[in-house]
């Protein structure tokens, strides 16, 4: 009875089914990719009907735009665009983004959910990719957005063109997490980490160029 009982308690909770559904899709597409991934895992996953499934989905394409939408751009905003918009220098941010990330040996063997949709569904799909570069373009944005606002506080070189090195730093990530998933060893992703941190580093404003300007403020305070 007690089993009945929540089964139908399911079934009247459409969006609780169609989150369970989502998340299911989520690891099952993550783990074997989304044309391999398998409607009948998925529903043995959720205890859901077909039925169900097409009632919240309309099509496999369309649960595959939600897994994008709704799981895929969380993680970015959670990982990298709520964290861009916190107290600190900018550099000091980004550093502790990077050195955040998750770097588990099985997140390194299951690599990064956005490159791997990237890499599969972008030459096969273009709502697809249209879909994963909206999301590549935020993150661009939120971290050029970030390092102008060090330039501004005179705490990130001003030589440096912020979009290019924003894109510049997404490729690092992605690029270490590939070579990561390829050798299946957390310690390349690891040794990734240590590079692109002293990268960030290097784009620190000159302390000497700091240094020598209160100097020269001295200088014009003592004239006075």
């Amino acid at each position: 009875m007690l089993v009945a009982h929540q089964r139908k308690r399911r079934l009247r909770d459409p969006e609780r089914t169609r989150e369970r559904l989502l998340q299911a899709a989520f690891r099952e597409v993550h783990r074997s990719g989304f044309q391999s991934a398998g409607i009948d895992t998925i529903l043995a996953a959720t205890n859901v009907t077909k039925g169900a499934l097409y009632h919240h989905f309309d099509s496999k394409e369309a649960l595959g735009y939600a897994i994008v939408e709704e799981i895929i751009a969380k993680l970015v905003r959670d990982r990298w665009l709520r964290p861009l918009l916190g107290d600190g220098q900018t550099i000091d941010i980004l550093i502790g983004i990077v050195r955040g990330l998750p770097a588990r040996p099985a997140d390194v063997r299951a690599g990064c959910p956005l490159l791997n949709l990237a890499q599969e569904m972008s030459p096969l799909d273009e709502p697809f990719r249209k879909r994963l570069e909206r999301i590549f373009l935020a993150w661009q944005d939120g971290v050029a957005t970030l390092l102008r606002k060090g330039q501004s506080q005179g705490t990130v070189r001003r030589n440096l063109n912020p979009d290019e090195a924003a894109s510049f730093l997404i490729a690092m990530v992605e690029g270490y997490g590939s070579l990561a998933k390829n050798a299946q060893d957390a310690k390349v992703w690891e040794v990734g980490i240590t590079n692109i941190v002293g990268w960030l580093r290097s784009l620190r404003a000159p302390r000497q160029s700091r240094r020598g300007g209160r100097r020269a403020t001295n200088r014009i305070q003592d004239k006075r």
